[in-house]
């Protein structure tokens, strides 16, 4: 057992209010930004105090980087993105664990194994099959020499496109696969008892109605976990979505902050564009603030 002591209390609260001040400091420098004019807001250093012109720079910000479009397309793209990745990493991990098949084992490290490839790693050979779907059935095509007997045969030359670009599926369907979501409803399912199985195969259940039925409300935190970290993940996602949308209708928040900063040249205009930060930023801050119970029940919960 810890041992408690007044001294050994003060320690640790004067720590735990130090890290509090070091990860809250960054929110408190972004909003006293975004409260000041483009004069104050240059000074060196910047006034620690808010200023008055909070709403006026909000406005700005929102109308600039049209942040109204761009965060209902964050929304899909997070949601999306997150609700793809806990049903695919649910249905795998129920695969390998519930389902005896040859190389099941091999399979799952296989798919552990990705955890080394981030997407920053694959991102060349991803955004190709974005851009055409059927490129590698294309390239299957040509390698057999199938291509040229249906020319030769038909006089059609096959040229398979279909692209994912500028799309909502582009921005998601590549990125519902994760490692970390199946690892984590594996080390859960392992914790069924056997006998919770037999018993639902006596009832008549099958494969189908014992994940909806059995499984899956019993995953309910492990889904608010997961969901919570994908969200937000997807959401600060910059890269992918800066290639897949060329359009700026598919836009990212998270990409269109680039719209708040001046070109080589411009006048800096910080205030501007930390009130778009701190506008993007809100919805985060939200979901972790309503999921945050269920999100430590679905980490720490002794059900697993």
């Amino acid at each position: 057992m810890i041992e408690r002591t007044p001294i050994l209390n003060a320690v640790t609260h004067t720590v735990l209010f130090l890290g509090f001040l070091v990860a809250v400091l960054p929110f408190v420098v972004v909003a006293v930004a975004a409260s000041h004019d483009l004069f104050h807001v240059n000074l060196v250093p910047m006034p620690l105090l808010p200023g008055g012109h909070f709403w006026e720079n909000m406005t700005e910000a929102w109308t600039r980087a049209d942040l109204g479009h761009k965060l209902l397309n964050s929304l899909i793209f997070a949601g999306g993105v997150a609700a793809g990745k806990v049903f695919v990493s649910a249905i795998t991990a129920y695969a390998i664990v519930f389902f005896r098949f040859p190389g099941r084992q091999a399979i799952f490290w296989a798919i552990f194994v990705t955890l080394m490839l981030p997407l920053e790693v694959r991102i060349v050979p991803t955004y190709a099959v974005a851009a055409n779907v059927l490129g590698p059935y294309q390239t299957i095509l040509d390698v057999t020499g199938l291509t040229d007997l249906i020319a030769w045969i038909s006089g059609i030359r096959l040229d398979l496109q279909f692209g994912l670009l500028n799309s909502y599926t582009g921005l998601i369907l590549p990125l519902v696969a994760t490692a970390t979501g199946t690892f984590l409803y594996r080390q859960f399912f392992l914790t069924i008892p056997d006998e919770l199985v037999e018993a639902a195969k006596m009832d008549g259940a099958g494969p189908i109605r014992f994940f909806v039925d059995i499984l899956w409300p019993l995953s309910r935190n492990n889904v608010a976990a997961l969901a919570t970290i994908m969200f937000l993940w997807a959401w600060n996602q910059y890269l992918w979505p800066l290639l897949v949308t060329t359009d700026p209708t598919h836009a990212t928040a998270v990409t269109e902050l680039k719209q708040l900063i001046p070109n080589v040249g411009g006048v800096p205009e910080w205030n501007i564009a930390m009130a778009g930060t701190l506008i993007v930023m809100l919805p985060t801050l939200l979901v972790v603030v309503v999921m945050q119970r269920w999100f430590v029940r679905g980490l720490i919960s002794t059900e697993k």
